[in-house]
């Protein structure tokens, strides 16, 4: 998904995630966009401080399916049935730091 496709979507009330659905993107209060891990709520801007390159890469992203849920947090669902959250080795990825 581009950049104006994941706000679109994010504005039009659906949900998006980031590689996996324990990543939600969000817009808060004051208008910015967020990707948050879940389980922890951490966070990260959509993009950089231009504003113009997302943190993360287009085909990463994507449109929750009808049947993610809460209950599936961390599970995969990407399309092209990749996803972070295990890292080479079977170790658990780390999550996002704390945005201040």
């Amino acid at each position: 998904m581009t950049l104006e496709d994941i706000k679109a979507a994010v504005d039009a009330g659906q949900t998006v995630h980031w590689a996996n659905t324990g990543y939600v993107v969000h817009k808060d209060r004051l208008g910015q966009y967020l990707i948050t891990y879940v389980p922890n709520g951490s966070c990260i801007g959509l993009t950089d401080r231009s504003g113009q390159r997302l943190n993360g890469k287009e085909a990463e992203f994507f449109i929750a399916r009808s049947e993610d849920g809460a209950e599936n947090l961390g599970r995969q669902s990407r399309p092209d049935g990749q996803g972070r959250g295990v890292a080479p080795g079977g170790t658990g990825a780390f999550p996002l730091g704390r945005q201040l």
